[in-house]
């Protein structure tokens, strides 16, 4: 068993009892499906019974352990695969896609998300002068997997026990979300974090231009705009850019395109052209294309495998 291997079977080992009374809390709550929506915005957690996905999204900042299970994450061109002993760190809302690996009746996948109030995130910053270490060598500024110690976990336990208190819900999650913040900025990928929370700094300039393709995803795109936006240098919101997600700009537009298009189709019952249309696209033979090139499927077989399939989780977002 190599070192990496082994670490993370002792993190498993040490975290278990805490991640087994948090399984034991779950059990009790009245699940809708696979999801559970908790009184405390932005908690969100999930139980599937089966390897399912893919599932698409473009999310929120988030973070999201795994209780039990396994998923693995593409995000641009790079995969990234966590189980019980690591956590997801999504600093900024790119379009990804996942897959859950390990799950079955009796043993199901059970994770929980929690979107990151960054404005808590700056104040921790500022109020206690929080100096992470520096991020590794060529990772990713907008995507990390980082170690998810016990006191992570416990937490989370906190948190999601608060179901069963909901008048402390107001003073006690405020205290614990700020802890939970506290433990991802001290540990390994606190850099990356910091480095996107900062106002003034490239990626908080990077994460303007980004907010504001999710939102203008189907207008025709001038890159002097979103500098202009991100207040950069053409040339140098490009290079940021691609550091924080691994995408060119127009790359990134064409993935939102693509998510919400597929979302489109699912949720609407839209055609491929109209969709295609509705997202932006003037050529439905390069919508397609480009969507198979995405999904593994052009767009026709993508939708009746997911509607088919009887599994309605191929319409849910998994974080």
């Amino acid at each position: 068993m190599d070192e990496i291997n082994f670490r993370q079977l002792r993190l498993r080992e040490e975290t278990a009892p805490i991640r087994a009374r948090i399984l034991e809390k779950l059990a009790g709550l009245p699940w809708d499906g696979l999801r559970f929506k908790h009184n405390i915005p932005g908690l969100s957690l999930y139980r599937i019974v089966a390897p399912a996905g893919p599932f698409a999204s473009v999310s929120d900042p988030m973070v999201s352990v795994i209780i039990k299970g396994s998923k693995r994450v593409h995000v641009a061109q790079r995969t990234l695969v966590y189980d019980e002993s690591c956590y997801f760190l999504s600093a900024v809302g790119l379009p990804m896609t996942a897959h859950v690996c390990d799950a079955k009746e009796g043993e199901p996948y059970v994770a929980a998300s929690l979107r990151l109030d960054l404005e808590k995130l700056r104040r921790i910053i500022a109020d206690h002068d929080i100096h992470a270490a520096a991020a590794p060598e060529g990772s990713l500024v907008g995507v990390a997997v980082g170690t998810a110690t016990p006191e992570l976990f416990d937490a989370f336990l906190r948190l999601i026990s608060l179901a069963d208190a909901p008048t402390d819900i107001p003073f006690l999650a405020h205290h614990i979300h700020n802890e939970i913040l506290y433990r991802l900025l001290t540990g390994a990928q606190g850099a990356q974090l910091r480095r996107f929370a900062l106002v003034g700094t490239n990626s908080n300039r990077v994460a303007k231009a980004i907010a504001w393709l999710k939102e203008n995803y189907a207008r025709p795109l001038r890159v002097e705009e979103l500098a202009e936006i991100a207040n950069m240098g053409v040339s140098t919101l490009h290079h940021h850019f691609r550091a924080m997600t691994a995408m060119s700009p127009l790359q990134f537009q064409k993935h939102l395109r693509l998510h919400h298009a597929r979302e489109l189709m699912l949720s609407e019952q839209l055609d491929a052209a109209t969709a295609a249309s509705r997202v932006g696209y003037e050529s439905p033979t390069q919508f397609s294309r480009e969507y198979r090139r995405a999904f593994g499927h052009p767009p026709l077989r993508d939708i009746k495998a997911l509607l088919n399939s009887g599994n309605s989780t191929g319409r849910e977002t998994i974080d």
